[in-house]
């Protein structure tokens, strides 16, 4: 997989999602296997760059590359300062983002709403590819709503506009994350155009992701939501499209391990206390389809100290070695 002169370790991408893909979970999921792994949402409003948020969401530090920092916004000026200021802290993809459905970017007129005003559309795209020497890529959905769906002009929009790779969401921006994919609008996608297509919308298992690229023609796949408490998911459809089998599925000890190392990183790039808060939802989804995880993800919320939680995820987990016999 290539995006420009930039190349892939493989075809299997993990998509950006605010709140989730912080450092600590794109290195976890690198290091299980994703060819890449895009950085959370970053504004293109430069009073905000400094802010501990957007700082720490432009923190790679250590993390192994390519480094893919995705930037949103509706001003084609602001979206180039962007992304200069991003590829000056390290950025080597810049992925502009058209996909995301919330109603607080749409209504800024960002992210998926961007696709109701074409003419914008490529005046955005234009002035970042302009404004780096970085390759620039585009992620965004199949339309605005059911009778709205322009994939495929946004597709040769961005191909004029010199992006170098694609990554499509299967649903309209009225969809959400809800409804069936377009798998159909992206092979559309892929044959009107030249450049790498990235399919993405719920492919959570290895088979699915043969399955989508088979169908669509797509040159990678985009796992989102189905790697968060899962994120050895990506050396399962790595092994699986390489050689059509799958390696065995992770033991309660390996699951230990990758929860504590995971929970290291947050206590390390957060502080402990924040850390400690937002450890919580990835411990709710490692323990989601595991005994009595119910009931850990309701006593690990009372938790407020990393000791804590290390003990804690500790005993669950060997208390559930000792009930199965088994690591």
């Amino acid at each position: 997989m290539h995006i420009g002169p930039i190349t892939l370790k493989n075809n299997v991408i993990m998509a950006p999602m605010a709140g989730v893909t912080d450092r600590p979970f794109r290195m976890l999921a690198k290091r299980l296997g994703a060819g890449l792994a895009v950085s959370e949402m970053v504004t293109s409003i430069p009073g905000l760059w400094k802010t501990d948020k957007t700082v720490r969401r432009g923190n790679h530090q250590g993390e192994p590359g390519p480094i893919a920092v995705q930037i949103a916004g509706a001003e084609p000026t602001m979206m180039a300062e962007a992304a200069r200021y991003n590829v000056d802290k390290g950025a080597e993809i810049i992925d502009i983002n058209m996909g995301c459905p919330a109603k607080k970017v749409c209504n800024v007129a960002a992210g998926s709403a961007l696709m109701r005003n074409e003419v914008l559309v490529g005046q955005i795209l234009e002035a970042v590819v302009n404004a780096v020497q970085v390759p620039v890529t585009l992620k965004f959905r199949t339309g605005w709503d059911a009778d709205n769906k322009n994939a495929v002009r946004i597709a040769q929009i961005a191909v004029e506009s010199g992006i170098q790779s694609l990554a499509v969401h299967g649903r309209t921006r009225a969809c959400g994350y809800t409804g069936a994919v377009e798998y159909d609008t992206i092979r559309a996608v892929k044959s009107a155009v030249s450049i790498p297509v990235v399919a993405n919308g719920d492919i959570d298992s290895a088979q699915k992701a043969a399955e989508v690229l088979a169908y669509t023609g797509a040159d990678a796949v985009m796992i989102g939501r189905a790697a968060q408490g899962r994120p050895w998911l990506f050396r399962e459809v790595v092994q699986y499209l390489q050689d059509g089998t799958l390696p065995p599925p992770p033991g309660y000890a390996e699951i230990r391990d990758i929860v504590l190392h995971h929970l290291a990183d947050l206590y390390d790039f957060y502080g402990e206390a924040q850390g400690c808060k937002i450890a919580r939802k990835h411990i709710g989804w490692y323990v989601k389809q595991l005994p009595e995880g119910e009931l850990f993800r309701q006593r690990m919320n009372l938790l407020t100290d990393a000791g804590s939680q290390h003990q804690a995820v500790h005993q669950y987990f060997d208390t559930l070695m000792t009930q199965s016999g088994h690591a």
